[in-house]
């Protein structure tokens, strides 16, 4: 017969759960533990970064142990109830986590200690950027109102309602200067009129922002850059879904292009550009390029008649800001050429022959080709294949070498034409794939990137703004890279984005503060591999294969430079560990990065 229970049942429980349960130290346990363990380290050997964790010095080691503690600690000290009340005043239905929506975290993770330690990481290469998005617009607008000579015009209609304001189209040129006095009026009628504006008349900047109401000057930067930015508004609205966000996208591009596409805003362009991503730690960009043949030359308001003086200009800016102090780390640019999925053959095929002959005048500047826009309202590749085999057979031609870098697969579809892009991309020999967002759902595609080396261009705060992702947690990047799938963070279009920045920071911060399994270890080798995937000269298929292959132990340009960046990561960690070791004991725990294993 059983005992009976004392008076104090709880007391009873405690006593028999005590005599009952099993110890941590109890040898089943500790059987249970090392098979766990096993099991962890087992699957974790086949991540995309492992070998690059191995090679891990004791350096490195520690300074990630350093950047994972402070991750934790600001994981429970920064995002508080506290943060969530203030945020809430404008956005009452946020939620505050480490991850959160990119947007409504932007100002405090530029506040942390984890933001410091990331704006210094040396990132390597960008390999995923669109021209016209990629400078800040605090810089480029005050640029583009005071440069001699530019005018603004509306195609449809004059801008004097909020919604003109918001919707009306925005063209904004080089005209030749009129002798009239500064200030005064330039026709009778005025931009902001809607009685008296005729559509298409180009009034000058200048005076469009003077009589701009409410602000005057001031009011007119900022509605401005209302026309060529993503706002907060814009990015948090997840109900409109990706179609709306696309317009809005679309809009900004339309826009922006029309003002920098004139020899002295272009000039400035590329120096900030380059300025920007060496304060940032790349050293080496490959921008797609998306333009049709309508810059001007300064003083000039007739179009070239081909991108010849344009790409000078590249050659002649790049020269320079490499040849100062801050430029001398930077390794130099290259366009990957783009036509827009959209058109219809006989534009894509004019855009493709251009591309051809600019690559024959300028073969160190066209690093590749690719389509671009969104995929969902556009062509698929399938239905470009007639015109992707003109161009392959033109290439062959004329002896240039112009491979594919192929978006595909920006898609929230699962087996629909643009889900199935990234077929076609593998199938038609892409060196790298831009976003690859539905990747994750194919294994027998995964396998096929994995052992053709292909690189996934990851891009996770774009992905968050055009509607693929609610947040950073929610991104497939960590499945791929769980997967052994290459890949290397981007940021895309920053500009219109709300980085407002040229860099990479937030795109490494968010991935660096949202995955668990990443760490510093892991935003090393996402760097790594940015610059292993770089196409830093034409290589045919054989040799860009065997230099990814060989990285740094090879011979070429690209195994120098790997190099180069292993000099630059080593530093980097020394730097963490100086600055940050005595703020706690900076042990290695588990594997020092975000997995460990016990």
């Amino acid at each position: 017969m059983a005992a009976s229970p004392p008076d104090d049942g709880d007391e009873w429980v405690d006593a028999v759960i005590a005599e009952d349960l099993l110890q941590k130290s109890d040898p089943v346990i500790q059987q249970y533990l090392a098979g766990r363990s096993a099991l962890i380290a087992e699957e974790q050997k086949q991540r995309s970064d492992h070998s690059f964790r191995a090679s891990l010095s004791p350096m490195a080691r520690k300074a990630a142990a350093i950047v994972q503690r402070i991750r934790a600690e600001e994981q429970s000290s920064t995002w508080t109830p506290a943060l969530e009340e203030s945020l809430a005043v404008a956005t009452p239905t946020v939620t505050v986590h480490p991850g959160m929506m990119f947007t409504l975290a932007k100002r405090t993770m530029e506040a942390t200690r984890l933001w410091q330690i990331v704006r210094r990481l040396p990132k390597g290469a960008l390999l995923h950027a669109h021209c016209d998005a990629m400078v800040d617009f605090d810089y480029l607008l005050p640029l583009v109102l005071d440069t001699p000579g530019m005018h603004m015009a509306s195609p449809t209609s004059a801008l004097a309602t909020a919604a003109q304001r918001r919707d009306a189209g925005v063209d904004i040129r080089f005209k030749q200067q009129t002798n009239k006095p500064r200030g005064a009026p330039s026709s009778s009628s005025s931009i902001w009129d809607d009685e008296n504006y005729v559509p298409g008349t180009f009034v000058p900047m200048a005076e469009a922002a003077e009589t701009f109401t409410p602000g005057g000057r001031d009011g007119f930067l900022s509605w401005l850059r209302s026309r060529c930015v993503i706002s907060q508004t814009d990015a948090v609205e997840q109900h409109h879904g990706v179609d709306e966000i696309w317009k809005k996208f679309m809009g900004c591009f339309e826009v922006i292009g029309s003002m920098i596409h004139y020899e002295p805003i272009w000039r400035a362009f590329l120096q900030r550009l380059m300025k920007m991503l060496v304060a940032d730690g790349v050293y080496w960009v490959e921008v797609r390029f998306a333009w049709q043949i309508d810059y001007c030359r300064e003083g000039s308001e007739e179009p070239e008649l081909d991108y010849t003086h344009m790409f000078q200009v590249i050659e002649e800016e790049v020269a320079k800001f490499q040849a100062t102090k801050e430029g001398e780390s930077f390794w130099g640019l290259r366009m990957i050429w783009t036509s827009l999925r959209g058109l219809g053959t006989r534009p894509i095929i004019q855009n493709m022959s251009d591309c051809i002959a600019t690559k024959l005048a300028f073969p160190h500047l066209v690093a590749g080709y690719d389509v671009v826009g969104p995929e969902d309202a556009g062509r698929p590749l399938v239905d470009l294949l007639p015109e992707l085999f003109w161009f392959r057979k033109q290439c062959a031609v004329e002896g240039v070498n112009i491979p594919f870098f192929f978006h595909a697969g920006e898609t929230l579809g699962d087996g629909d034409s643009t889900d199935n892009n990234l077929f076609d991309a593998l199938l038609l020999g892409t060196r790298r794939i831009g976003h690859a967002f539905s990747l994750y759902k194919h294994p027998r595609l995964i396998q096929a990137v994995k052992d053709k080396r292909i690189l996934v261009e990851s891009c996770p705060i774009s992905n968050e703004i055009l509607r693929l992702t609610g947040s950073i947690m929610q991104h497939p990047l960590p499945a791929l890279l769980a997967r052994g799938v290459p890949c290397a963070l981007c940021n895309d279009d920053p500009a219109i984005l709300g980085q407002d920045s040229e860099g990479m920071t937030h795109d490494f911060w968010q991935a660096l503060q949202g995955w668990e399994n990443l760490g510093l270890a892991g935003l090393g080798s996402l760097a790594e591999n940015s610059v292993r995937w770089a196409a830093f000269e034409d290589q045919d298929a054989e040799e860009w294969l065997r230099d990814i292959r060989e990285a740094s132990v090879g011979a070429g340009i690209k195994a120098e430079r790997l190099r180069r960046w292993a000099v630059e990561w080593e530093r980097y960690c020394l730097w963490i560990v100086t600055e940050y070791g005595d703020d706690g004991d900076g042990e290695d725990d588990g594997d020092s990065d975000g997995n460990n294993v016990k």
